[in-house]
């Protein structure tokens, strides 16, 4: 096989399991009231150093400015995320988790630690490393000014 054919594999692989993990993100996070959606937005929040605004947490995540207005305004319905002004920008408010968002955050995340450590030993630190620098560089490849 082909380099070229190679990187179309991998691409191809990378499609089907992000609709997977989205499918099964959904099962997974139910049972924190959240979605695979929903879980991903909380994300973007808590690991920003900063409160971020809806396109710096589209940006982290890879999706559209849209989808994270969608979620958010769930998010600040369901009383998970709190919007605070933004001295830089007063059309651009910035997002932050509420006690309740950060505790259904942190008890999706401490399920999905447990279910990596469940899985971990189908897979070779090696190979792990790998996939990291793979899909870091094709990730490169193709973001807006090579930045991913």
């Amino acid at each position: 096989m082909t380099k070229s054919a190679k990187l179309t594999a991998v691409a191809l692989s990378v499609f089907r399991l992000n609709g997977l993990l989205i499918e099964w993100g959904n099962t997974f996070a139910a049972p924190h009231g959240l979605t695979s959606a929903r879980w991903q937005v909380l994300g973007a929040i808590s690991m920003a150093p900063d409160a971020p605004n809806i396109p710096q947490i589209a940006d982290a995540m890879g999706i559209t400015r849209q989808a994270v207005l969608k979620q958010i305004n769930v998010l600040v319905e369901e009383g998970l995320v709190q919007s605070l002004p933004n001295p830089t920008h007063k059309r651009s408010p910035l997002y932050t988790l509420t006690p309740r968002g950060a505790a259904a955050y942190q008890a999706v995340v401490g399920q999905w630690q447990q279910h990596v450590r469940d899985i971990a030993g189908q897979f070779s630190s090696a190979d792990l490393d790998a996939a990291i620098r793979v899909l870091s560089t094709m990730s490169g490849a193709h973001a807006p000014n090579g930045q991913a």
